[in-house]
């Protein structure tokens, strides 16, 4: 994973921290093209912990969520997830703690279009030969709030319900720590309170731990915490966030970058 950083094995991370970042790096190419994505970031997300990161197009939020993930490769520092540092695992190693220890949600659904929502929700167990735990699953079922649409493809269901559905699989599995990239980009209003109402409970009610990248204040307040990084850089920390809070720490980053 990394480039530049020569960690050292068997470093742990923190009990309390599902992820974390130490001195994290990210450079795109060289010379007159060289690019710093990450400039040395340092951030934790605690366990059981609904956190937001937020900042302008091409601050790095979304390469910092990649790269903590284990998705993409950094340049230097170190990646946790859990106990588990990532710069010391090949690509095997790295796929197996992705299905074990994470879950994904993204800004599309990415539901296979056969599969009714169930089989959906299940997939990712099924493809590793694991069975779910009934119980965990059926609690699951129930905090998504569509138990009678689970017998429903992707294409009888909603926006809203299929990224429910997308989070219930990312669920599944009991994962670590879950990592959804602008999961209500491409929904309503409507819609998008329904999979951040449905985060949140996942945190509040079942322990899970959620990090989320987005651009919107709104969805940002969902969040018991958000993380603000501005040209690659963790600029603020802004506890129990609400629109105006999280409205006015941008007006601020606006600010700064026309004086600056």
């Amino acid at each position: 994973m990394s480039q530049s950083a020569t960690p050292t094995l068997g470093l742990r991370a923190p009990s309390g921290a599902a992820a974390r970042a130490t001195a994290l790096t990210k450079i795109y190419g060289e010379g007159d093209t060289r690019v710093v994505a990450l400039d040395d970031v340092s951030v934790e997300f605690g366990r059981g912990r609904f956190t937001a990161i937020m900042g302008p197009s091409g601050s790095g939020k979304s390469t910092l969520m990649h790269c903590i993930a284990g998705l993409d490769s950094f340049s230097g520092g170190y990646a946790y997830v859990g106990d588990t540092e990532l710069s010391g695992l090949d690509d095997q190693q790295l796929t197996k703690l992705r299905r074990e220890k994470v879950g994904f949600v993204f800004q599309s659904f990415n539901l296979l279009p056969t599969l009714n929502a169930i089989e959906n929700i299940t997939l990712p167990m099924d493809i590793a030969g694991r069975k779910p735990d009934q119980a965990w699953l059926d609690l699951i079922v129930a905090t998504i709030g569509l138990s009678g649409r689970l017998a429903h493809r992707p294409s009888q269901l909603s926006g809203g319900q299929q990224q429910r559905v997308a989070v219930a699989r990312a669920l599944a599995g009991r994962p670590e720590i879950i990592f959804a990239d602008e999961p209500t980009g491409n929904l309503d209003s409507r819609s998008g309170a329904e999979v951040l109402n449905f985060l949140r409970d996942s945190v509040r009610e079942l322990g899970q731990t959620v990090v989320m990248v987005t651009h919107d204040p709104v969805a940002a307040s969902y969040a018991d915490r958000v993380v603000f990084l501005t040209d690659g850089r963790l600029t603020d920390d802004l506890a129990a966030p609400t629109p105006e809070t999280v409205l006015d720490r941008m007006r601020h980053f606006d600010a700064a970058d026309r004086t600056s």
